[in-house]
């Protein structure tokens, strides 16, 4: 259990670093950010700031002997920075659901292994392996890069066999997998917080609408029987148990007939965030809880109904008046630059 003031450092500035670093800061530690870009959303939040490459091993080593333990909130990060980290400091999560998360293939046959099931996937490494593959996954599919892939970006939609070459080129003619479409009604997540002691606690489901490859609006509850969540629960305890896994973690779901599982993603996560008004204990505080070696706590949902949405752009200027309306709470997570498309904070309203 770690003690109060003691420093927990988080590689990556981003906006969910900046929630991370709140969270432990009402649980009385101690942040620093390893980002770096200067005056990202987490620094402006945090005790210190290391602005250093991730591939700079003496400051790697030195933020990781500053810290009494280290998390992340991306799942990007070089896994040769993370092996460094893991020689010096208590990593959560380990580096091994980091490794796992970064190639999409490896992801899968992960997937796979733990007997789950997934969309039909090929491995891709050349134009023919494409072409054959898109006779076998059949059309529409989809094309992503094995790596470095979010928010719809280093993908493509192939909708007849004569996109292959378009696609291929896209993509920048790197590793990627073909993904075989996958007939549902909506997708969802479950989202957990692991302890080091093995105990798992499950928040509600949320319904996720996406827009152009980007989260748009999370609705909790998601539109799921008692049989369903009994499904999407035991899938991510067996992922979790599997990687030994300690922090939040969510699995991205596609549900119709069956519950298929789409992405995994090793950190808290987007579709969460409406956890910090609508459940007691947010999955920031229960991430920190959990690599401290806290109790974890409440995830019961606050309202019958709950919705966020992501603030993208200039909507972020509409806070004033969002402000206006009961039950309602805007995030502003301090970007410099307001881009088109761009996350710049979100909205949580309780439906009571």
């Amino acid at each position: 259990m770690l003690k109060r003031g003691a420093k927990i450092g988080i590689i990556g500035g981003g906006q969910l670093g900046r929630m991370l670093a709140l969270a432990a800061y009402n649980l009385g530690f101690k942040t620093e950010i390893f980002e770096p870009q200067n005056n990202c959303p987490a620094s402006l939040v945090s005790n210190t700031h290391i602005c250093a490459d991730y591939d700079d091993i003496n400051s790697l080593t030195e933020f990781a002997q500053n810290c009494d333990i280290v998390t992340f909130e991306f799942e990007n990060i070089p896994i040769k920075a993370a092996r460094i980290i893991e020689e010096n400091a208590n990593l959560y999560p380990n580096s091994k659901s980091l490794e796992l998360t970064q190639d999409r293939l490896v992801e899968k046959n992960f997937i796979k292994t733990c007997n789950l099931e997934c969309a039909p996937f090929f491995e891709i490494n050349s134009l023919e392996d494409l072409q054959s593959a898109i006779t076998k996954a059949g059309t529409p599919c989809i094309l992503k890069t094995r790596r470095m892939g979010y928010d719809g970006k280093g993908q493509f939609v192939i909708k007849t066999p004569d996109d292959a070459q378009k696609a291929w080129d896209e993509i920048g003619q790197n590793p990627a997998i073909i993904e075989g479409f996958v007939k549902f009604d909506f997708e969802t997540s479950i989202i957990l917080t692991r302890a080091i002691d093995g105990q798992i606690v499950f928040y509600p489901n949320s319904q996720n609408i996406h827009e152009n490859g980007i989260l748009r609006t999370c609705i909790v509850p998601a539109p799921l029987n008692e049989k369903q969540i009994a499904k999407a629960q035991e899938i991510g305890a067996k992922i979790a148990n599997e990687l030994n896994y300690v922090g939040t973690l969510a699995v991205e779901l596609f549900v119709g007939d069956e519950i298929v599982v789409n992405e995994i993603a090793p950190r808290v996560h987007n579709s969460g965030h409406w956890t910090i008004e609508g459940t007691a204990t947010s999955q920031f505080i229960n991430h920190i809880r959990a690599i401290c070696g806290l109790p974890l706590g409440n995830t019961e949902i606050c309202a019958p109904k709950i919705e966020m949405q992501n603030l993208l752009g200039d909507e972020i200027l509409s806070i004033p008046e969002l402000l206006k309306s009961p039950n309602t709470y805007p995030h502003d997570y301090g970007k410099n630059e307001i881009k088109a498309g761009r996350k710049m904070g979100h909205v949580t309203r309780l439906i009571k």
